[in-house]
């Protein structure tokens, strides 16, 4: 088990280090990052100053591994560096220290706060925005899944399965622009919803408060498409374990049907469930970006396309990056949960 889960961090960290070479490359490496700033009306004078302050006055290749220093637990920084960007961590050494340090995602062009505390700031409302659609798609496609399962070819099944199909095809968003113009525009009145909010308003009187229906549309959006999925493999799996002998020597000890269902059929066919539910999860942290963008939702994502308009690179650089290790973390812990609970993936991956 030891070996295994080594094995898979190896993987993940082979992985992300691909994700910084693209990341840097993409957005640094290429092009003028200092004319993008300043526009096109910028003096030569001023882009050579904000080349040497940013460090793009150095050769690529350079650029890269400063950046590289930057990012990485273990690290090689000066006393100036570690003072003038207030790098926390362990540090030795004399004038050049050896440290393990948080990584430093650097600062941002516009504001010239910290990436990582803007990110840190909005990362836990894209996490909640994730939890909430996933309980809804999670409780709501397992009920789905085995309603139509117990009523096969009646119109229960057949819409439910209609249902699933029609979530999986319809982007989210599109889904969110119909969810936001019907419920949060023409229905306002009468459902109590808005087209954009936060899971905090501010009051002048009141100050901040907590305000879950702002939460209800964005989740319902990015929900759809893991509930559909959860509705087809749920039904999938009752309709198999509901044919075995054991489901029908239960019915003959006379159990009576929602016993037989939901203890006996529902509780062997969860695992195809269970795997879904933990992949997806790490699938809608990426994909929240169109909602919370649609929606105004104060997420990464919505932080990430804002900064893309202001060209500014280091917070999107530093959004896919906490983005792609979290996605990694996930499928890592998805891959241990699945070797605990069936040892055969240990031999097999």
């Amino acid at each position: 088990m030891f070996r295994f889960i080594i094995r898979k961090l190896f993987y993940g960290i082979l992985v992300l280090a691909g994700v910084v070479v693209i990341v840097f490359f993409l957005f640094q490496g290429f092009g003028d990052p200092e004319r993008l700033v300043m526009g096109q009306t910028g003096d030569s004078a001023t882009i050579s100053n904000i080349k040497k302050e940013l460090g793009l006055d150095r050769p690529k290749w350079k650029q890269f591994l400063l950046y590289a220093n930057d990012i990485s637990p273990i690290c090689i920084h000066t006393n100036e560096e570690i003072r003038s960007e207030q790098l926390k961590g362990f540090f030795i050494g004399g004038e050049k220290k050896l440290g393990i340090k948080i990584p430093y995602l650097r600062r941002s062009y516009q504001t010239k706060q910290n990436v990582s505390e803007v990110l840190m700031n909005v990362l836990p409302n894209t996490i909640i925005l994730a939890i909430a659609a996933m309980l809804l798609a999670t409780v709501f496609g397992i009920l789905l899944g085995v309603l139509a399962a117990v009523k096969k070819d009646t119109w229960l099944d057949t819409s439910s399965v209609f249902a699933s199909v029609l979530g999986i095809s319809a982007p989210s968003f599109f889904a969110g622009i119909l969810l936001a113009y019907f419920f949060g525009f023409v229905l306002s009145d009468h459902t109590g919803l808005h087209m954009t909010g936060n899971l905090y308003d501010y009051d002048v009187f009141n100050g901040k408060q907590l305000d879950l229906k702002n939460l209800i549309l964005p989740a319902i959006t990015l929900g759809i498409r893991p509930l559909a999925i959860i509705t087809q493999l749920t039904r999938s799996a009752m309709l198999d374990v509901l044919s075995q002998d054991h489901i029908r020597t239960a019915y003959a000890k006379g159990l009576n049907k929602r016993t037989v269902i939901f203890k006996h059929a529902l509780r062997n066919a969860l695992n195809p469930v269970i795997t879904a539910i933990t992949g997806w999860f790490a699938e809608l942290l990426a994909g929240a970006f169109f909602v919370e963008y649609i929606f105004g939702w104060n997420g990464i994502g919505k932080t990430t396309v804002d900064a893309l308009e202001k060209l500014d690179f280091p917070v999107v650089m530093g959004s896919m990056l906490v983005t792609a290790t979290l996605f990694i973390f996930i499928n890592i812990l998805a891959d241990i949960l699945y070797s605990i609970t069936d040892p055969r993936v240990r031999t097999i991956v």
